[in-house]
C-alpha cells in the first residue's frame, strides 16, 4: 500500500482548522485507517482555540492604547513577551474548543522515539501573501522592538504615531477573525502527517525501542497540541516533528525561539548532522510543536523544507494538496529512515 498517497487522500479536506469539527474529522479518518492496520491508538483529548487571532488583538489593543497610560503598554509588552515565547497563562480562560491528539506505539523497550506531526490547518493573513512573506520575520522584529519600546515611548509625544501602528494592526487582525479563510494544508501539516505515518506503519523499531506516533491537534494556535502530549511521553524519549515537508529544500532544525532562542540535544540532532540529505537550520521563524518540549528538556528535531528562507505556501491558500511535491516527500521518508538506522545504530 502506498501509505503516503492514502494519507493524504484522509486529510484532504476543505481545511483543518484548529479544534474545529473538520480537524476532528481528519483525526478520525487517521484513527480509523491505524486501527485498519492494526495498530490500537489512544486519543488524548483537551481543549484549545480556533485561531491565534483574539489574543493578539488584544496585545495589540494594549500596545495601541500608550497615549491613555504607559500600564497598557507594558502590559502589552509583557503579553506580547509571554505569547511568543510559548506561555499563555490566560489559556484556562480561552482555550473551549475541544480538540485532540492521536498517540500509538509499536515495539517494546525502555528507550523510545517519537514521531510527532500536527494535523490542523491555520487562517490565513495578509502578512503570508507570496510578495510579504519573505519580510515576515523582519516585521515580526519591528513589532517586537516597538512593543518592549512601547512602555517608554507611552511617557514622549511617539506615543500617538505608536498607538495609531498597533490600533491598525488590531483592526488588521480583527478583519482577518472575521473574514479569512482557513487554509486547506496540503504542506502545512498534510505533508509531515503522511510522511510521519507512513515512516511508523513501515519500520519496525529494533530490541529495546518503542516507536511512537503523536499527531496532535491545535499547533496553529500556540503548540497546544505538543503541550498536551507532554505527560504521556515516557522519560528520556527522543522526538522527531515533521512539518511542511512537501515541497521546497530539506532542513534540520538545530533549535528554534522566535524571542528566546532554544537549541535543540539528543541523539537525534547528533544523527542529523552525520546523515547526508538535509541543512542545519538556525529556526526563528515561527514555531514548531517541539517548542514546548524542548523548553522541558525533551531530546527533539525537526525537519522542514523552505523555498527562500519560507515554507512554499506557508498560509496562504495556494497551500493546497495539489502543489505537494511527490520527489519531495518520498524524499523526506527516505531521509527519516536514514536518521531513525542512524539513531538505532548508536545504540
Amino acid at each position: 500500500m502506498d501509505h503516503l498517497k492514502a494519507v493524504l487522500g484522509f486529510l484532504h479536506l476543505p481545511h483543518r482548522g484548529s479544534a474545529t469539527p473538520l480537524e476532528a474529522q481528519a483525526s478520525q479518518r487517521l484513527k480509523a485507517f491505524l486501527e485498519g492496520q492494526g495498530v490500537p491508538v489512544r486519543v488524548v483529548p483537551f481543549r484549545g482555540v480556533r485561531s491565534y487571532g483574539p489574543e493578539l488583538l488584544l496585545i495589540s489593543l494594549l500596545l495601541g492604547l500608550a497615549p491613555v497610560s504607559p500600564v497598557l503598554p507594558l502590559l502589552g509588552a509583557l503579553g506580547f513577551f509571554l505569547y511568543f515565547n510559548g506561555w499563555r497563562p490566560w489559556g484556562f480562560l480561552l482555550d473551549r474548543h475541544p480538540s485532540q491528539n492521536l498517540l500509538a506505539w509499536k515495539g517494546q523497550g525502555e528507550k523510545a522515539l517519537v514521531l510527532l506531526a500536527h494535523v490542523d490547518t491555520a487562517k490565513t493573513f495578509f502578512l503570508y501573501h507570496p510578495k510579504r512573506v519573505r519580510l515576515f520575520r523582519a516585521n515580526f522584529l519591528l513589532n517586537a522592538f516597538l512593543a518592549f519600546l512601547s512602555p517608554l515611548l507611552a511617557l514622549t509625544p511617539l506615543k500617538w504615531p505608536l498607538g495609531l501602528y498597533f490600533l491598525l494592526q488590531a483592526a488588521l487582525l480583527l478583519h482577518r477573525e472575521l473574514s479569512a479563510p482557513y487554509v486547506e494544508g496540503g504542506n502545512d501539516n498534510g505533508s509531515g502527517v503522511a510522511v510521519a505515518t507512513a515512516l511508523f506503519l513501515e519500520t519496525e523499531p529494533p530490541e529495546g525501542w518503542r516507536l511512537g506516533l503523536a499527531l496532535t491537534g491545535c499547533e496553529e494556535v500556540g503548540a497546544l497540541g505538543a503541550k498536551a502530549l507532554l505527560p504521556h511521553l515516557p522519560p528520556g524519549a527522543l522526538v522527531l516533528n515533521l512539518d511542511n515537508v512537501g515541497q521546497g529544500e530539506l532542513f534540520y532544525a538545530e533549535g528554534e525561539g522566535m524571542l528566546l532562542y532554544h537549541p535543540y540535544r539528543g541523539a537525534l540532532l547528533e544523527a542529523a548532522r552525520k546523515t547526508p540529505g538535509a541543512k542545519p537550520l538556525r529556526y526563528r521563524l515561527a514555531y514548531f510543536d517541539t517548542l514546548p518540549l524542548t523548553q522541558r528538556g525533551v531530546p527533539c528535531l525537526s525537519l522542514i523544507r523552505l523555498q527562500g528562507g519560507v515554507p512554499p505556501d506557508w498560509h496562504w491558500p495556494t497551500d493546497t494538496f495539489a502543489r505537494l511535491d511527490k520527489g519531495a516527500l518520498e524524499a523526506t521518508l527516505a531521509y527519516t529512515r536514514a536518521l531513525l538506522r542512524r539513531v538505532w545504530a548508536n545504540g
